[in-house]
């Protein structure tokens, strides 16, 4: 396993890259085709098979992890501007789901939005247990404005061998655009400004 400069032990990088040139019916994309691109590593739990009431040791280090994350997307994206966002965690069996959140907080999130070039938004969020090959869907949002409808989306995920009981897995995934057609109204992604809530 390799340490993070905060602490952590992580045993493997994950990136995944999806390219959608028409939509579920065939038509071309309505301008720039949207790219989906995720950023996940497999973290050793040190809380695996206890409890505990202080989470620091997931805590303390999320914010250089999250550094990490934003320096690899901003890699994977090769210059693709990124609209929108949305994270996740899958919990190894011997973990709890709150293991996984501690490691999701803003102090994992605000350096990712720091090197995408900055956003406003609540990032969307989920998570479960479960054991290597769990699918998880990543639901995505605008990253400057919640209520940008064009902007829901999702991207579905698995890892083959993670995670493994004492792992969580921790994933990131951002894309450059809204959905191919999008034709649902309401708040337009070059209207999204203000607080990020509209």
């Amino acid at each position: 396993m390799t340490a993070t400069p905060g602490g952590l032990r992580i045993r493997k990088w994950f990136s995944f890259l999806d390219e959608t040139v028409a939509n579920e019916t065939g038509r071309k994309a309505d301008g720039p085709v949207l790219h989906k691109i995720a950023v996940a590593a497999a973290v050793h739990n040190p809380y695996a098979g206890r409890f505990s009431r202080n989470l620091d040791r997931l805590l303390t280090p999320s914010p250089r992890l999250g550094q990490e994350f934003g320096r690899r997307l901003v890699a994977l994206s090769n210059g693709t501007r990124i609209e929108s966002y949305g994270k996740g965690c899958l919990v190894g069996t011997q973990g709890e789901y709150e293991h996984g959140n501690a490691l999701l907080t803003s102090t994992f999130a605000d350096p990712i939005r720091k090197a995408i070039g900055g956003a406003k938004a609540w990032i969307p969020s989920t998570g479960k247990r479960g054991g290597p090959g769990t699918p998880i869907d990543i639901p995505l949002a605008h990253k400057d404005a919640l209520y940008v409808r064009s902007h829901y989306d999702t991207l579905t995920l698995q890892f083959g061998d993670a995670p493994a009981p004492d792992e969580i897995v921790v994933i990131f995934v951002a894309a450059s655009r809204g959905r191919l057609h999008a034709r649902l109204g309401g708040l337009r992604s070059k209207d999204a400004v203000g607080d990020g809530l509209h």
